[in-house]
């Protein structure tokens, strides 16, 4: 099922109760939320472009600045456990990647959207 995001597209591929799988396609200078899951696990997987990933610092401990930011290249991978706050980014051009996670597809606390989407 093919969802359109201001940011792009999310390919969902698999939906159960136990797992959710998509693939997300980010187009060239356009990123997501900055966010955390309360339950949801995930784990991407870089399949075209460059990622720009910001992440952490955990929810619980956000007035501290420990986040950091990195680059995922095809073929690198990150876990994103419950509580870390995170970014994904295109770095270079549009960016493809494979998400797999806990079935928690309504799991998400925005915290900084360019998109207005941020509930106050």
């Amino acid at each position: 099922m093919k969802v359109d995001k201001p940011w792009g597209y999310e390919n969902r591929w698999a939906i159960t109760d136990k797992y959710l799988g998509k693939i997300l396609h980010i187009n060239a200078g356009h990123r997501l939320s900055l966010q955390y899951h309360e339950v949801k696990d995930e784990t991407i997987y870089v399949l075209e472009g460059s990622l720009l990933l910001e992440i952490g610092p955990h929810h619980e401990y956000a007035d501290i600045e420990t986040g950091i930011k990195m680059i995922l290249s095809k073929g690198q991978s990150q876990h994103i456990r419950p509580g870390l706050i995170h970014r994904y980014s295109a770095d270079k051009g549009d960016v493809t990647l494979i998400e797999v996670s806990t079935a928690e597809i309504d799991d998400v606390v925005r915290l900084q959207d360019d998109y207005k989407r941020v509930k106050q």
